[in-house]
């Protein structure tokens, strides 16, 4: 057994894909309020709209099927008499944040996520978009993309979306496999990705992502290969190769099979190490962790120059200091807090008819919070992160960093007096090497697994 199989199997524990700090489960109810939430994005608000602008991530989450992969927040319908009482929800909460805000706000980035968007007819996304932007200022380096079923996702979808200033989509395929399909409830044709993604080029779109997941149930290494293949003829400019992330005892749609059906370890590893393979050799370049792009794409251009970023909607080009997020489950981000939106979607609905801000929980960050987010967001996007003697008075980053020594002992991390970098061998590792960090988590260690496992 080689060095490299004994580190994934050594390293393939329960790890949070680190899209915050404090992760979810972690956060400090008791230190929590409304209050404070909308002080922490009212300042946030007033440092940064004027240089960076804002991001506005919406949660869409109605689907007509339930894939038994997901582990997002989805209400499953075929009734799209839901789509307008939705929409003026969400613009209800919009309103909201505007008042809190108190100035026009500069929008940098809208990412309309689910469930699945392109549930919703193009009027409606219409309505909702242009009652966003009509009342705002549009950053010039503007981005917004939207994530599609590939099975339902029209011409007019691409084109109405394309005129209200959208440029990039993100079309979920996971698998091409017919029976990886089939289990997962997930069916869509190569055709129909092929013209979505033909129609969005001609049209306009400057950025096509496609969505792929290894360790899936009953996926073969053959079939996996055959998938990736199928992707090269369509060359995206986007690769999120993705983990599958069994919970089950939160995702109760992942008992439709068990864990026999999914590749062990050792397979899984395969798995991923010949979807890498393949797409180094078709010319996508390795970008954080899980991304890969081609160099002509702004995301790979951001990691070169040192301006990527990452937040609740994954990696992304540019930066900006708020995320608010509207809609059932999502997640706002000031820099300085997190809340997260009640998760039912009746609920969501009732409190904001009423005028109030559909928060169900959040933490506000302690100065101790703040050093260590921005030493593991510096791990996530750029690979290393140094310190000063100013923040040794942190008992807690100086544990951070001796737990990291047996990390570098292992060739993930090379590290000195005030430097941590990561290795090209640490890159796969790279929940891990963060996970030496987060203190909230040793501190605390869960008793039942929490997160998904890292390989």
């Amino acid at each position: 057994m080689d060095n490299r199989t004994n580190l994934l199997q050594k390293y393939n524990i329960a790890a949070p894909r680190y899209t915050s700090y404090p992760t979810v489960p972690y956060w400090d109810a008791e230190g929590f309020s409304k209050i404070k939430w909308e002080n922490s994005v009212y300042n946030s608000f007033l440092e940064s709209n004027d240089k960076d602008g804002i991001s506005l991530y919406i949660h869409l989450p109605f689907c007509e099927s339930l894939c038994t992969y997901c582990g997002c927040n989805t209400r499953i319908t075929k009734n799209h008499a839901v789509e307008q009482p939705y929409i003026k929800a969400l613009l209800l909460e919009w309103a909201m944040y505007r008042n809190i805000l108190g100035d026009t706000p500069v929008i940098r980035e809208i990412h309309l996520g689910g469930g699945t968007p392109t549930f919703f007819n193009p009027e409606h996304l219409s309505i909702l978009i242009k009652e966003i932007i009509d009342n705002s200022k549009i950053h010039p380096e503007a981005e917004f993309s939207f994530e599609a079923h590939p099975a339902n996702t029209t011409t007019e979808h691409l084109r109405t979306l394309y005129d209200l200033g959208f440029r990039r989509l993100s079309l979920g395929i996971q698998d091409f496999d017919p029976e990886v399909q089939f289990i997962i409830n997930r069916i869509q044709s190569f055709e129909q990705v092929e013209t979505i993604t033909r129609q969005a080029r001609e049209i306009g779109y400057t950025s096509v992502n496609y969505d792929l997941i290894y360790g899936l149930p009953r996926q073969t290494l053959q079939g996996l290969s055959d998938t990736i293949d199928m992707v090269g003829k369509l060359m995206p400019d986007r690769i999120a190769f993705y983990s599958y992330a069994h919970v089950p005892w939160i995702k109760p749609g992942q008992r439709r099979f068990t864990e026999k059906d999914l590749p062990d370890a050792k397979e899984k590893a395969k798995l991923h190490n010949a979807g890498r393979a393949m797409f180094t050799e078709m010319g996508y370049r390795d970008i954080g962790m899980d991304h890969f792009s081609l160099t002509t794409d702004s995301l790979y251009k951001a990691e070169q120059n040192g301006t990527i970023h990452r937040n609740f909607m994954g990696y992304t080009h540019q930066y900006t200091q708020l995320l608010v997020g509207l809609g059932v489950s999502s997640i706002s981000d000031s820099w300085y807090g997190f809340s997260q939106n009640v998760k039912n979607v009746e609920e969501y609905i009732k409190l904001v008819n009423a005028g109030e801000l559909p928060v169900l929980k959040g933490h506000i960050l302690t100065s101790e919070d703040l050093v260590l987010r921005r030493h593991i967001l510096n791990l996530m996007c750029k690979g290393k992160t140094s310190w000063n003697h100013h923040q040794h008075k942190y008992s807690t980053l100086l544990e951070g960093i001796e737990r990291v020594h047996a990390l570098a002992d292992d060739g993930l991390v090379e590290l000195n007096s005030w430097c941590v970098t990561v290795t090209p061998l640490g890159k796969r590792f790279l929940r891990n090497i963060c996970m030496a960090l987060d203190a909230r988590l040793w501190a605390d260690k869960p008793t039942t697994q929490l997160f998904s496992m890292a390989g």
